[in-house]
């Protein structure tokens, strides 16, 4: 089984384009295309009735006080937590691929729908949870949304895609639900997976 990214190499970084956020002079960041990358793979297993794909940055600080303030940075070594930045189930067992753009082309305040897209079932992403609170931006963010790790974070932030070839047409979930909801729904229906990872900060002194 094999998943691939045309939009930037296994384990590169990941273009501005792709991203929520990018680096800007004033402010430290400014909003960015938000573009979905795109998507292919090949050779699922015998039996493969659905599939599911998630997308997790791992690199995500446990404590959030010294998040993007001025004057102080993110330790290296702060334990950290995963963050979702798109969760979709119940994929067609015959879908090849996602078209870049197709889940996601702009920022869009307030989230963008979950439940049916032609490409399958979307939870939320954790913006949802990120933005809750803030009056211009909270709501449910369905699908892709890119990212947007913090200004000031000592550490470089990974981006792991995976495909997950699964034995039942539906995982069973339904209304809202999140990344972890999908992964905890996933166990024991998983027939093979692949991934594909990108790198992306916005500290000019990461790399």
């Amino acid at each position: 089984m094999k998943l691939t990214l045309s939009s930037f190499a296994d384990g590169a970084a990941i273009p501005g384009k792709y991203a929520f956020c990018v680096p800007a002079e004033e402010g430290h960041v400014a909003m960015s295309s938000n573009i979905n990358p795109h998507l292919a793979w090949s050779g699922l297993p015998e039996g493969t009735k659905s599939l599911a794909l998630i997308c997790h940055d791992p690199d995500v600080p446990s404590v959030g006080d010294d998040v993007n303030q001025e004057g102080k940075t993110v330790p290296h070594d702060l334990p950290r937590v995963d963050f979702y930045h798109w969760v979709l189930v119940d994929m067609p067992a015959t879908l090849t691929e996602i078209a870049e753009g197709a889940a996601s082309n702009a920022v869009t305040a307030r989230g963008k729908a979950l439940g049916a897209t032609p490409h399958g079932l979307a939870g939320y992403n954790d913006y949802t949870g990120w933005f809750a609170g803030d009056a211009d931006m909270e709501g449910d963010y369905g699908n892709y949304d890119g990212p947007c790790p913090p200004w000031n974070d000592e550490r470089l932030h990974h981006y792991v895609f995976t495909l997950y070839a699964l034995d039942v047409e539906t995982l069973g979930l339904s209304g809202r639900f999140g990344g972890g909801d999908a992964v905890k729904a996933l166990e024991g229906h998983v027939l093979d997976k692949a991934s594909w990872t990108g790198t992306y900060t916005l500290n000019p002194n990461v790399t």
